[in-house]
């Protein structure tokens, strides 16, 4: 068996209109799957600063809290003035999520 599934998700607080948690579950990479075509292309729309793949990924990643959540909605809870810190945030909470392929 590998070690992966001894890996546990990771909640990724950030705050939004609250303190909120992003969690990269399967079921949030297959949202991400269908925008992106892949969690690569996703990384990389990630560190061009594409608001609009920080908001896709935020909402992906707060579907967990609230299946019902859009997008739109998602991005009226962002502040511009925080949204490098975000995007940290969301690469810290998929590279969490993901198994080391070291292993």
């Amino acid at each position: 068996m590998s070690k992966n599934l001894d890996a546990k998700v990771k909640k990724i607080p950030v705050q939004l209109d609250k303190e909120r948690h992003l969690v990269f579950d399967l079921n949030a990479f297959c949202e991400i799957e269908d925008k992106f075509g892949s969690i690569t292309e996703a990384f990389k729309a990630v560190e061009n600063v594409s608001m609009k793949a920080i908001r896709a990924l935020l909402w992906a990643g707060l579907l967990h809290e609230d299946e019902s959540l859009t997008e739109k909605e998602v991005g009226k809870m962002i502040d511009i003035a925080n949204i490098s810190e975000l995007a940290n945030a969301i690469t810290e909470a998929m590279n969490t999520a993901l198994p080391d392929p070291k292993n």
